[in-house]
């Protein structure tokens, strides 16, 4: 019961100062405001992040709480390879819609700079184990190539969208995530489709 609540509490934190991120900018958003608006304490915002800028790290969770979202309304028969597209075009899409291309610059590369534990590649999140449930699924169902591991699979599946994410950063939005996403995500893919005999 209490590490739910410590959940829900930390999960209020995120969700809250994501949208103060976004509705008023990063640099214009305090703590104060962050605890106000969730309706916690200061003492538990400390407890979880040691500053606002420790939050920044926080948008990987809020990635697996929209790829959670999508794994329970995706057509549980859907093909593999249709399921990995989809997740990613609606991910896409959210970030498109909802996340500030300066934060998620300053995540990526705070990633780049850090020592120790990476959040964004940390195999225990949501993110890794779906993909890996869906590969593993998709080679079980003959619709996923065997020849490579699931965990390779998820690798580059990952690795391909950190790539479109950087890009999308580097040239400042300057066209629709999710649009690029959707045209070079199917080509991608292909690549590990099962052959057809």
């Amino acid at each position: 019961m209490a590490k739910r609540q410590g959940r829900n509490t930390k999960q209020k934190i995120v969700n809250t100062a994501w949208r103060l991120f976004y509705e008023q900018g990063y640099e214009n958003t305090t703590v104060d405001e962050i605890v106000y608006e969730s309706g916690t304490s200061k003492g538990s915002f400390y407890h979880y992040f040691e500053s606002k800028d420790a939050i920044l790290g926080s948008l990987s969770f809020l990635f697996d709480e929209k790829y959670e979202e999508l794994h329970k309304s995706i057509a549980p028969d859907m093909n593999a390879i249709e399921k990995l597209i989809t997740m990613n075009h609606e991910l896409f899409d959210m970030i498109d819609a909802t996340v500030p291309i300066d934060l998620l610059a300053r995540l990526l590369s705070s990633q780049l700079v850090m020592h120790g534990e990476k959040n964004l590649l940390d195999r225990k999140r949501i993110y890794f184990r779906m993909l890996k449930q869906t590969v593993r699924e998709g080679q079980n169902r003959g619709e996923i190539r065997t020849d490579l591991t699931a965990n390779q699979i998820v690798n580059d599946y990952a690795m391909f969208e950190r790539a479109l994410l950087y890009d999308w950063c580097l040239v400042d939005g300057e066209y629709s995530l999710r649009q690029n996403a959707d045209r070079l995500m199917v080509s991608f893919l292909s690549n590990y489709a099962a052959k057809e005999d």
